[in-house]
């Protein structure tokens, strides 16, 4: 089935991906830019909000890890890729960049491990890095099967008083073998108008001295150049959700069409908000996406909803994520960013505030729901991983007073104490005029609870949205598979 990986690439890729089993690979890494890039979600009234959460850091340090990762290189890579990073070592020296083409290396490795002898991959990047990894794809790939610079160039906004507009990314396409598919009748270009209004006349060809007939276009277009001029996702665009890396759909269908079949399986090791995903589902390819933060894999499940009615281990596998106590357990043990997150997501709350850039607010989320008289209510939610007490409901009490707000949800790992259930049960109940129903104002959900299907009790069908909703696909195109 089509899959859907929560965790570090490199580690999927060694455990799940069998040998030459993926057609196609796209990938758009970090670019070693030293930015944080932050996911934007909805506030109530429907606009971006100007809390953000970090969705990761794109920033690599030369540290023991690095050094580990470059030895493993070294111990296990191909000679020509071992001279090729110990070259890159001596000249670029023991730094961030170092550590980012470390840490690239040795996912290129194991990427052209999965990738069918008929296979291409596509690698995104900007001008940062984009010299190092056009030698180090060389040095994996061969120079012999790299096929094409793309530049794909865009306008914009704003330029630069003492450089020229940077107005252009870079893919660097590759292939396994000389064997690789290519679909070139699928991505043909309508030829300008120029062209067709000089070829309604007769254009002879001839070469020296030799007649070689009526040149005529082809009725299905012409072939593509390696430049594409394609607009990114406009900020009103029904298409945007919010991620700050999101492609536009039209470059991702473009690549999958030209160098994969119906059937063919696509992978995105960097998948961030789905859109490679999004496409190949389109394109009725087969799909493996891999993201190591929550926050994009929850987004990417929504997607996936909105735009294909799709759910989760009916229609797609979803591995990684915890599916018990144990495995929740080791979440929070790993990272309790993502078991906040990922705890956020099971009752379809917003994550709240950056903790990892600021204070502790005493808000993990927030749910959002319409009143009467086109009043907007909230519920603010709170995520405990280790030990609790009476002293959290308490706390939870107070900072839905100080944001006036008029539900709160507690969610805990442990199992609350006798204690904590008398304190939140002395919160008293809201009135939820709609409805003409009452809602007990604070509310105590386990991890167990909600994995036996618990939902807090809430108005859930006047409930907002977390996530901007991705625009539902025509579900009488021809290429689409449902």
């Amino acid at each position: 089935m089509n899959s859907l990986f929560y965790g570090d690439n490199l580690y999927v890729l060694r455990e799940h991906i069998p040998d030459v089993s993926v057609d196609l690979i796209y990938l758009d890494p970090p670019f070693n830019s030293k930015a944080d890039y932050n996911i934007l979600f909805k506030e109530q009234t429907g606009e971006s909000s100007g809390a953000q959460i970090t969705a990761f850091e794109d920033t690599w340090h030369w540290n023991e890890e690095a050094g580990r990762t470059f030895q493993n290189i070294v111990d296990t890579s191909p000679a020509s890729v071992v001279e090729m990073m110990t070259a890159f070592k001596r000249f670029v020296g023991l730094n961030d960049m170092m550590a980012y083409l470390t840490m690239m290396c040795v996912r290129l490795v194991e990427l052209r491990r999965v990738l069918k002898n008929t296979g291409s991959i596509y690698l995104h990047c900007d001008p940062t890095a984009s010299h190092y990894l056009k030698i180090l794809m060389d040095a994996i790939f061969g120079k012999k099967n790299f096929r094409n610079e793309i530049v794909w160039c865009y306008r914009g906004a704003g330029y630069p008083k003492k450089d020229f507009g940077r107005r252009h990314d870079i893919i660097f396409r590759y292939c396994k073998s000389s064997d690789y598919i290519f679909n070139l009748d699928d991505v043909r270009e309508e030829y300008a108008e120029a062209t067709k209004e000089r070829f309604k006349h007769y254009i002879g060809n001839i070469r020296n001295g030799k007649d070689f007939g009526t040149q005529s276009l082809n009725p299905l277009g012409k072939q593509p150049d390696d430049w594409w001029q394609i607009q990114p996702i406009a900020p009103s665009s029904g298409e945007r959700l919010g991620y700050p890396t999101q492609k536009p759909e039209v470059l991702l269908e473009k690549i999958i069409l030209a160098s994969s079949n119906a059937d063919d399986t696509v992978l995105d090791p960097f998948c961030g908000c789905g859109t490679t995903i999004t496409a190949a589902q389109k394109l009725k390819r087969q799909w493996i996406g891999i993201d190591i933060t929550h926050l994009a894999t929850n987004l990417i499940k929504k997607r996936l909803k909105d735009m294909f009615d799709l759910e989760p281990k009916k229609d797609y596998l979803v591995i990684g994520e915890p599916e018990d106590l144990t495995g929740a357990e080791e979440l929070a043990n790993q990272n309790r960013y993502q078991f906040q997150w990922w705890a956020l997501s099971l009752i379809n709350a917003r994550p709240y505030g950056d903790k990892k850039k600021g204070k502790d607010t005493g808000i993990d989320g927030y749910i959002y729901f319409n009143e009467d008289m086109g009043k907007v209510a909230k519920c603010i939610v709170s995520v405990k991983s280790g030990n609790v007490s009476v002293k959290d409901i308490r706390d939870l009490g107070h900072v839905m007073d100080r944001e006036q707000a008029e539900l709160g949800i507690f969610i805990t790992l442990k199992e609350p104490t006798r204690d904590m259930n008398k304190e939140a049960a002395g919160k008293g109940l809201y009135r939820f005029t709609l409805l003409n129903k009452d809602y007990a104002r604070i509310q105590i959900l386990t991890i167990e609870d909600l994995f036996n299907g618990k939902k807090p009790d809430i108005p859930s069908i006047y409930q907002i949205s977390t996530y901007k909703k991705a625009e539902a696909v025509d579900h009488t195109d021809e290429r689409l598979d449902f």
